[in-house]
């Protein structure tokens, strides 16, 4: 009895086939691929497989009720006859799927191929390697820029999209601190985005492609982890940070002052907390978060005392000795800050809900008294 192997593939990797798929083919005394193009058929020239293109073989002259209801077209029906014939002459055929082969192609064929008593095996691919979605997000996003894309797409460039890069990186904090998982699932894949956009705006220009920001990206993870892709032994987190700082030296050597590579433009907390990180690393820190909280109450003072021409100034140095505090006790003053404005909006949102009347109207008696019952009704 003449037998058809149906050879699955993953779409974004037509190139790629585990081993139980080859050791199908090989035991096939022909291989028919769908595509012309597809990136296997040199491959199977390598492995001296006997390999056929299927052909153009035009239009069927009728569908039957069973093709029309399962949505088969003439030309899909008429590929179909030609492969189970030619499994029929063959003896032993696998077919590997084309890129335009669809779930109908494939049920027509089981189908033609009981009704001519030619026995269908079906080899599935099996678990799909991490980052077929990636594949599948490059090969939008090329689309949307391509000649038939978006209008909007097409007129974007670096600049333009800047803004939405940190629009959707303070999205994602706000997912990550008060959101669900679908939220911050949502919000990353925005951020990813962002990733393949710009390097797609650089691919059209050819000055470098995502590949090219894949790999920068993996030659920087092993370089500064030879504790993991190499023989250097850490003991603890610290030990991996200090590895990192010394790495990262090395790699820009030009980078000789003290602050060079922290980014000014950011906002003024996480400046403020990058800074102080840095000269932390060079031993300009507090003994203990004892001494920390002393220079917050010593900075307070300060700004008690302070005439209103230097209050600007004092605030900022309690500002800066939270953030101090924040370090030792090892806590994110961003994300503690984030905390507490999202634990104010909700108070709040309670205490205007329960005023029964326009929050214009109260007095501060009546403001201070609504926001200490709001305090007992949740966090």
């Amino acid at each position: 009895m003449s037998r058809l192997v149906l050879i699955d593939t993953v779409d974004q990797l037509p190139g790629l086939l585990p081993l139980h798929a080859w050791a199908a083919l090989s035991a096939t005394d022909l291989v028919l691929v769908g595509d012309a193009a597809h990136p296997l058929l040199e491959h199977f020239a390598h492995a001296d497989l006997r390999h056929e293109v299927v052909p153009d073989v035009g239009r069927a002259a009728a569908l039957s009720r069973r093709d029309l209801l399962s949505g088969v077209d003439p030309e899909q029906r008429a590929r179909v006859t030609w492969i189970v014939d030619r499994a029929r002459d063959a003896g032993a055929v696998a077919y590997v799927y084309g890129a335009a082969d669809t779930e109908a192609f494939t049920r027509a064929l089981g189908f033609e191929a009981a009704r001519s008593q030619v026995e269908v095996e079906i080899v599935y691919f099996g678990l799909a390697p991490k980052g077929v979605g990636l594949l599948e997000l490059v090969d939008v996003e090329q689309r949307l820029r391509g000649p038939d894309g978006c209008p909007w797409d097409l007129e974007q460039d670096h600049m333009t999209l800047a803004p939405y890069a940190v629009e959707e990186v303070y999205e994602l904090l706000d997912a990550i601190t008060s959101g669900t998982d679908d939220d911050v699932r949502e919000e990353l894949g925005d951020v990813l985005l962002q990733v393949v956009f710009h390097a797609q705006i650089a691919d059209d220009d050819s000055r470098f492609d995502i590949d090219a920001v894949a790999r920068g990206i993996v030659d920087k993870l092993v370089r500064r982890h030879p504790h993991v892709f190499g023989d250097v032994e850490v003991s603890d987190a610290a030990s991996v940070m200090d590895n990192w700082e010394q790495l990262k030296a090395s790699e820009k050597p030009d980078r000789g002052g003290v602050f060079d590579g922290i980014v000014e433009g950011q906002p003024a907390m996480s400046l403020s907390t990058a800074i102080q990180a840095r000269t932390a690393k060079l031993g300009f820190r507090w003994a203990d978060a004892g001494r920390a909280l002393a220079k917050v109450r010593e900075e307070l003072d300060e700004l008690e005392h302070a005439p209103p021409a230097q209050q600007a100034h004092e605030l900022g140095d309690v500002l800066a000795a939270v953030i101090s505090l924040a370090a030792e006790l090892g806590i994110d003053s961003e994300l503690a800050l984030r905390s507490q404005t999202t634990r104010f909006r909700r108070r709040f949102e309670r205490a205007v809900e329960s005023a029964g009347r326009a929050p214009q109207e109260l007095s501060p008696d009546e403001w201070l008294a609504l926001w200490d019952a709001a305090d007992a009704g949740g966090t």
